[in-house]
């Protein structure tokens, strides 16, 4: 049997992670807490020491998954909110995370979701614009690429858009290059961490693994595999689960990890920096204007939003891929709220 330590250890997304000081806290809210992804992150977000308090709400299972949730031993206090509640759970907070939204199965790709998860994420929007415009959203609900548009534009038409407080969490293409950089070199994950810009979806996932100690040295066909291997692993999980859903226990990590890092920022940490997809102007000039690269967090939400550095040949064959793709995501998801 496991020690109460070696248990809270595990609890959480990684050793360092957690340990900061919870000087100062604050409610979170997770919109679609009954799901695959949800209910893991809830669990993360309670043994998170910046998290006050947690709002947790869905159409079904939410008040369970508070009831559950609230057991853990953490400082923080647990409610639960029905369908028709939303705006109950929305009072009072300064973080919305967002995995709402149905989970893909094989053969599809997150574009196939669009139809579904954009209405749902539109109306959650609509819905924090209305009771809770100065919260910071997260945006975890796929497609990225196209829900974070759908997100800024509903905020537009209601007058509350703040682009410093709106992410699209990316997190997991980051977690995802460290794991299988870190495999191949024979090192921790820690050591091995790996800025990854563009989107959130195949080819739009642009690792930079030249600007990586280790990146760089993988070459040739590894070097194509593993590129592949991060724009793709989402379809190794939906595969390998046969089904029965896609990519829940990592994507709650990483959203966890992400919301920790913002959390951090807004208590006035120095120098979080983390990769996020967000309104840019990097690519602005080619109509391209939410994208992710590295963005330091602080007590405004974004505080700076980093140039991408040099590229190699195939970095940059790989972002002449992305653009494209990413521009039409992101039309989508905009001519979505215009319709």
């Amino acid at each position: 049997m496991l020690a109460r330590s070696a248990l809270r250890t595990i609890a959480t997304p990684s050793s360092r992670l957690f340990h900061q000081s919870a000087a100062r806290q604050t409610k979170v809210a997770v919109l679609g807490a009954g799901g695959g992804i949800g209910q893991p992150l809830s669990l993360l977000l309670k043994n998170d020491p910046l998290v006050t308090s947690l709002s947790l709400y869905d159409i079904r299972g939410a008040p369970g998954v508070a009831a559950d949730v609230s057991h853990v031993d953490t400082g923080s206090e647990v409610a639960g909110y029905a369908a028709d509640q939303l705006d109950q759970a929305l009072e009072g907070v300064k973080v919305v995370v967002i995995p709402a939204g149905v989970p893909r199965k094989p053969g599809m790709t997150r574009d196939d979701l669009f139809n579904t998860n954009a209405s749902i994420v539109r109306d959650l929007a609509a819905a924090i614009g209305r009771v809770a415009p100065t919260a910071h959203i997260l945006v975890i609900s796929n497609p990225v690429n196209s829900t974070v548009p759908i997100v800024a534009a509903t905020l537009e038409k209601a007058g509350v858009f703040d682009p410093k407080r709106l992410f699209g969490v990316t997190t997991l293409d980051v977690v995802r290059a460290a794991r299988f950089l870190a495999g191949l070199s024979s090192v921790s994950p820690a050591e091995s961490p790996v800025t990854v810009i563009g989107g959130h979806s195949g080819a739009t996932i642009v690792p930079l693994l030249s600007q990586s100690e280790y990146g760089k040295k993988i070459t040739g066909e590894a070097y194509e595999k593993l590129v592949n291997r991060i724009q793709f692993g989402g379809d190794e999980v939906v595969k390998a689960k046969d089904g029965a859903g896609s990519a829940t226990l990592s994507m709650a990590y990483a959203g966890a990890k992400f919301t920790h890092a913002l959390l951090r920022g807004l208590n006035g940490e120095k120098g979080v920096v983390t990769p996020t997809f967000v309104k840019s102007p990097l690519y602005a000039d080619q109509g391209i204007d939410f994208f992710s690269s590295n963005v330091e967090l602080g007590p405004n939400g974004v505080e700076k939003i980093h140039e991408i550095g040099p590229l190699t040949a195939e970095e940059q064959k790989l972002l002449e891929a992305c653009l494209p793709e990413l521009k039409k995501n992101i039309e989508k998801g905009k001519a979505f709220v215009a319709n």
